[in-house]
Order: structure tokens, then C-alpha cells, then sequence
């Protein structure tokens, strides 16, 4: 298990937000957490401590009027740690194409291929001769409808039809390097992990993976370590004293390297 740090951005500031608040229409959210400090400062501290393959997003939607800020600060973050982070947020091949270029490892794609509630294979394939398999990552965040873990899509606002499950991880792992998983009910929320998705990933995922939502404590952590089989990674975002959190950054990575 590793710890994969993460830097949110949202109307051009890094934030943490609770996950399924999340709206387009007037570029709202329920903040947890707003920085002074911008996205290069995170990005150092990060590579300072070693810590490579988290990931930036943007939560700005290409048409939100705070869009340029926010890939200003993740063309920032880029530039003064180059090569360690993975980049998230309305990528589409074009873009994907320039944040390789900016000094992003990998581009983090939903919403472009998970398009109207269906996974588009031509979108898959178009992504992948892009970016290369080796630099593409598969964010398959999900909130439970019923008994099932569901795929969603822009921002977490939309359910797709597309089941999160065995087969699924089994056939997406042929197409990209990594996996991203936020279990979006509880992400932000510092109440607990979702332990029956991190119980499946851990079960079935082939490919790395990192799960984010819930993490607020380090009895939390054990819980991934045990239920994730050691294979899964984790993001902590608003439980961390960065963002105003109770869980100490120097004493995650300290448990991190003993787990």
C-alpha cells in the first residue's frame, strides 16, 4: 500500500470539497477545506517527501468561467515537480496530449469515455492511441445505486449504466496503466471508508490501483491495508492537517512506510 497524495483544484484554488456536491451550474461545492497556499506548493512538498503518482484535478467543468485558473494552477504543480503526478479533469486526446508534454506521468479520463451513460469503445481505443497505455489512467468512481456499485461520470454528477465489478476491472485493465477509484458517498466526508468497494478492488483489481474517500483516521488505514490485501493504494484528502485535518501528513507517511 502507498500513499498517493492529491491536489483538488476547484474555481482556481486547491480545495477539498465534499465529493458528491459537486455542481456545473454556478461552480458550487460544500468546501472543506480552501488553501492559501496555490498547487506548486503542494506539488513541492510532495516531491520533497517522495511521494510520486498522486494525482491533480481539476473540478472546473472546460466551460466554467474559473476553467483556465484552475489548469493554470495544475500547469503549475506540473512545472515544479515534473514527472510526478497524474492529472485528471476533462481530459480529452488533444489535452491529454499537453499535459504529457507539461510534465504530467498520466492523464486520468472518465467523462470522455464514459459518455451518456455508456462506455464509448471507439473513445476507449482513440484515448489509449493518444496517450499510450502506459500513461493512461481509468477513473472508475462510483456511488452505490441499490446492491451495485455504478460508474459516474462529470464530476460524480452522473450515474452511468456500467456495474463497477470483477468483469469490468477485469476488461478495463487491458486498456490502461492505472486505476482510480473514489467512492464518492463518502469522499470528503472523513467518516469511514467504503469497505465492501475497497474488499472488491483489493479482490479483483490486476493493474495498480488507488482508492480515495472516507480516510479519516489511521484505524482507516488498517482497514485498507487489511481489506485491500496490501494491493491497494490511498489517497487522504480532508482528514490530512494540510487541509485542515487531524491526521498528521508526517505521521501518514511514517505509517505508510511500516505498513
Amino acid at each position: 500500500m502507498k500513499f498517493r497524495p492529491c491536489i483538488d483544484i476547484h474555481n482556481g484554488k486547491v480545495k477539498q470539497i465534499v465529493g458528491g456536491s459537486l455542481q456545473d451550474k454556478g461552480n458550487m461545492a460544500a468546501e472543506n477545506f480552501v488553501s492559501e497556499k496555490d498547487a506548486a506548493y503542494f506539488a513541492r512538498l510532495y516531491g520533497e517527501k517522495g511521494l510520486n503518482g498522486g494525482h491533480i484535478i481539476l473540478l472546473n467543468s472546460k466551460d466554467s468561467e474559473y476553467y483556465e485558473k484552475s489548469k493554470a494552477q495544475a500547469m503549475g504543480a506540473l512545472r515544479a515537480c515534473p514527472g510526478a503526478f497524474q492529472v485528471g479533469g476533462g481530459i480529452i486526446p488533444s489535452s491529454g496530449e499537453e499535459f504529457l508534454k507539461a510534465g504530467a506521468s498520466h492523464v486520468i479520463v472518465t467523462s470522455y469515455v464514459f459518455k451518456d451513460g455508456k462506455l464509448h469503445y471507439d473513445r476507449l481505443h482513440e484515448m489509449r492511441a493518444a496517450v499510450g497505455k502506459e500513461h493512461l489512467v481509468l477513473d472508475l468512481s462510483c456511488r452505490k445505486r441499490g446492491m451495485d456499485y455504478y460508474i459516474v461520470t462529470d464530476r460524480w454528477q452522473n450515474y452511468t449504466e456500467v456495474k463497477l465489478n470483477a468483469d469490468t476491472l477485469r476488461e478495463l485493465s487491458g486498456f490502461c496503466d492505472e486505476f482510480l477509484i473514489h467512492g464518492v458517498d463518502v469522499e470528503g466526508k472523513a467518516q469511514g471508508i467504503e469497505e465492501e468497494l475497497v474488499t472488491m478492488l483489493g479482490r479483483e483489481c490486476e493493474i495498480p490501483t488507488t482508492y480515495a474517500g472516507g480516510v479519516h483516521n489511521f484505524e482507516d488505514l488498517e482497514k485498507l491495508k487489511i481489506l485491500g490485501a496490501g494491493r491497494v493504494d490511498v489517497t487522504i484528502g480532508s482528514a490530512l492537517d494540510l487541509f485542515g485535518g487531524e491526521m498528521g501528513f508526517e505521521d501518514v507517511i511514517a505509517y505508510i512506510k511500516r505498513a
